[in-house]
């Protein structure tokens, strides 16, 4: 018995580390093209880069592959074949990891966009799979026993999104110590250890994704399922669309914009120093909510960090002149404004698709609303350079604050969304809603006699 117990202990916590470091290895991956294209700008300062063609190219092209890979996994994967999946995304990150860092190097910018695109699509496909099993496999073990109710949500948040926004961070302060190391010289060294050093969390994927559903191999029937929560997921697919949207393109380009405010600063130990001071604030508002997760509700918290969000994106369009004149007033605004969409909707999101709908749909959920986050994302990437060009391109004050002015303006339009469409969470309530799901399914002629 004392074995059985130690081994399933050994299972739960190579579990729980597969899903941390798959989480991380999102943010990680994600993050760091935005200090390549700002290193290829420099490497090939006659090229599309900036924010041209070639920026938004690579820097959508993962999310491109991470939708490709959530969608493919979700609808193809059966639970027995976990351990398979598993493996497989482990290897394909390893291998593409391990790969796109010797990219550099060559004279032909096509060629060396055209390789980067492809182990970025790659990369994209392994970290899709992985993001929605990971979350919703974590969400399994916030309500068993030992875990006091004040602690539930706090626990899942700290798990993912503050974890994702790790991954972000070390993705600027890889290259930024590597930057000091080398003087801010050998920029193809720079880049390949960064990029080599992200296979070291993805060769943890040790174990594959697990929990405990007795609604396994049962059928159900999805149009029952989408009549009784389409609403919270229309509200939830919406915010996280904007959510993403808004952040990933501040995130991606903010080594770039960085760039452009220091005036095209000669060291990149400096850009990439700012880049990193900004994220900074990632982490901070993601810590900084989870204090109050369950102690002010999710949808609650989600609410007031929107509306905390708009005021500081809409104040930083207004004093748009005053702000880009000071480097450090314009870092600390831009990191304000990313720390509290971390604050709310960041950290809120995720767990309230997660616990909104019952386990017997939840992997479906959760996997349909950030599904159409990662699009928002892919789009908001495609559209940041066209909105700074048409405030008068990145050269002068409005354009480069114009993101900002968007970026508020859709904070309301999400807080009313969120409050008019999306249902509180309260404590404990997985299993409420299990029995909820399974009456209303009685209650419409499904047999749940074999349940």
């Amino acid at each position: 018995m004392t074995m059985e117990r130690s081994s399933a202990g050994t299972v739960s916590l190579r579990c729980r580390l597969n899903c941390f470091t798959i989480l991380f290895s999102d943010g990680y991956i994600n993050g760091l093209i935005g200090t390549a294209i700002t290193i290829l700008t420099r490497e090939y300062p006659e090229s599309k880069f900036g924010m041209q063609y070639y920026s938004k190219l690579l820097g959508s092209i993962t999310l491109a592959g991470t939708v490709f890979g959530m969608l493919v996994f979700g609808c193809t994967s059966d639970r027995l074949l976990r351990m398979s999946f598993a493996v497989s995304v482990a290897l394909l990150l390893s291998m593409s990891c391990g790969t796109w860092g010797f990219v550099f190097g060559n004279n032909d910018i096509a060629t060396v966009v055209d390789w980067l695109c492809v182990w970025r699509f790659l990369l994209g496909i392994g970290v899709g799979a992985g993001n929605t099993s990971a979350t919703v496999s974590l969400l399994g073990q916030t309500e068993k026993k030992g875990i006091p109710e004040n602690a539930q949500n706090w626990w899942l948040v700290l798990a993912t999104n503050s974890l994702i926004d790790i991954g972000f961070v070390t993705s600027m302060f890889v290259p930024f110590l590597l930057s000091c190391i080398f003087d801010g010289k050998h920029l193809n060294v720079v880049w390949g250890l960064s990029a080599c050093l992200s296979v070291i969390p993805i060769c943890l994927w040790c174990h594959p994704p697990k929990w405990d559903d007795a609604w396994e191999h049962v059928h159900i029937p999805y149009w029952l399922a989408l009549k009784r929560y389409w609403k919270s997921l229309l509200g939830l697919s919406l915010a996280w669309f904007i959510y993403d949207f808004i952040m990933y393109p501040l995130v991606i380009y903010s080594s770039m914009i960085m760039d452009i405010v220091t005036g095209g600063s000669s060291s990149l130990v400096i850009v990439f120093g700012w880049a990193l001071f900004i994220n900074l604030f990632y982490i901070l508002g993601s810590v900084l909510g989870v204090f109050l997760v369950d102690e002010r509700g999710l949808k609650n918290l989600m609410i007031v960090g929107l509306l905390m969000q708009a005021i500081v994106g809409l104040g930083i369009g207004a004093m748009h002149d005053v702000v880009t004149k000071h480097i450090a007033a314009y870092a600390i605004a831009y990191g304000v404004f990313l720390g509290l969409g971390e604050f709310g909707p960041g950290n809120c999101i995720c767990v309230l698709a997660a616990k909104t709908a019952p386990l017997a749909v939840c992997e479906q959920f959760y996997g349909t609303a950030c599904v159409i986050g990662k699009v928002g994302a892919l789009i908001g990437i495609w559209a940041f350079p066209q909105i700074i060009d048409a405030f008068g391109s990145s050269n002068i004050a409005e354009g480069i604050t114009a993101p900002f002015w968007i970026g508020g303006g859709l904070a309301v339009v999400s807080t009313l969304m969120t409050f008019c469409l999306v249902k509180p969470i309260p404590h404990n309530s997985m299993k409420a809603e299990d029995e909820a799901f399974r009456q209303y399914l009685a209650k419409n002629g499904f047999d749940v006699g074999t349940l």
